[in-house]
Formats: structure tokens, C-alpha cells, sequence
């Protein structure tokens, strides 16, 4: 019998959950736990990928973000921090380190001389553009057990409960 007809990790889980607590309904636990334990091995995965390309976790996103914005004056730094759902500290972290490798310019801003923009540099596109390809082959190698129907199911689930908690957070 294979692993995935036996039951995965959380399968396990859930049993003992109802054997201490049969009172308590434990079921979120199948969808919340593997998401937890999925993001566990996507990170590794992605994050060894981003590494051999010079970058760190949560670099890529940035600029890919500048990147698919298509705006070469770039974007606000409130900009790019709410669609990475970042903190400000973690933000100008992430700003200065980019900066510092030469992927990132902050250039004034015409339209608010109080405020700068982050542009992505020519090295950074290159890195950016060096980097998605075997990042997207990654992710179609991990996403290759599933049927057509399986990723559409799932990426519809996964956006439907995405959406509410958007919705409901203050990112």
C-alpha cells in the first residue's frame, strides 16, 4: 500500500486528537495543519532555489512585485511592503539589503518630494529573470502529484479562505 493511501502525518495527528479528545471537534486540524506542514517543505525547497541566485527568503517577492508592476518609475515603499504583507521593520531590512546588492534603486519621487520610490535596477530584473525560471519549474515539480481537477479545486479553496482572511486583517 502506498504512503498517500495509508495516510499522511496528519491523518495521524487527528486520530490521537480523538482518542485524548473525542469531544472536540479537532477537523480544521486537516486543512490547517498540512498547510502548515506544505509551507514547511515549499519554503525549504523555494528558499534553496532563491539561494543560488544570491538571494534570501522573501527577496524574490519584492522584486518580482516591482517587476510585475510594470511601473519603471517603481513603487512606494508603502506600496510594496502592503502587497508582501510585510512589516515596516521587515521591509526596510529586505529595502536596504537589496539595495545594498545592487538590485534595488530608491530614487526620489516627482509626484511627492516627501516620499521615495523603489525601482528595480537592470542587475535585479537580471537576477529576477535568472531565478523564475527554475523557481517555476520547482513549483510544477511539487505540484505534479495533483490532476488538473485536484489544483483547480485547491487553488479555488485555498483563495475562497485567503479572501475572508484579507478581508478580516490589517495585512
Amino acid at each position: 500500500m502506498r504512503k498517500s493511501e495509508a495516510g499522511d502525518h496528519v491523518d495521524g495527528v487527528l486520530a490521537q486528537w480523538h482518542n485524548v479528545r473525542p469531544e472536540s471537534d479537532a477537523s480544521p486540524m486537516a486543512i490547517f495543519t498540512r498547510v502548515f506542514r506544505l509551507s514547511k517543505y515549499l519554503n525549504r525547497s523555494i528558499a534553496a532555489v532563491f539561494r543560488t541566485h544570491g538571494l534570501h527568503d522573501g527577496e524574490f517577492d519584492l522584486l518580482a512585485t516591482l517587476y510585475r508592476a510594470g511601473q519603471p518609475q517603481g513603487l512606494t515603499p508603502n506600496a510594496l511592503r502592503h502587497a508582501a504583507v510585510l512589516s515596516s521593520g521587515a521591509m526596510t531590512n529586505r529595502l536596504d539589503r537589496l539595495e545594498a546588492a545592487g538590485l534595488i534603486q530608491r530614487v526620489a519621487n516627482p509626484a511627492d518630494r516627501r516620499s521615495l520610490l523603489i525601482r528595480l535596477s537592470d542587475e535585479g530584473q537580471a537576477v529576477l529573470l535568472g531565478c523564475l525560471d527554475e523557481y517555476l519549474a520547482t513549483l510544477h515539480r511539487m505540484q505534479a502529484p495533483l490532476d488538473e481537477e485536484q489544483k483547480r479545486a485547491l487553488a479555488n479553496g485555498l483563495r475562497a479562505l485567503l479572501l475572508t482572511l484579507e478581508e478580516q486583517g490589517d495585512d
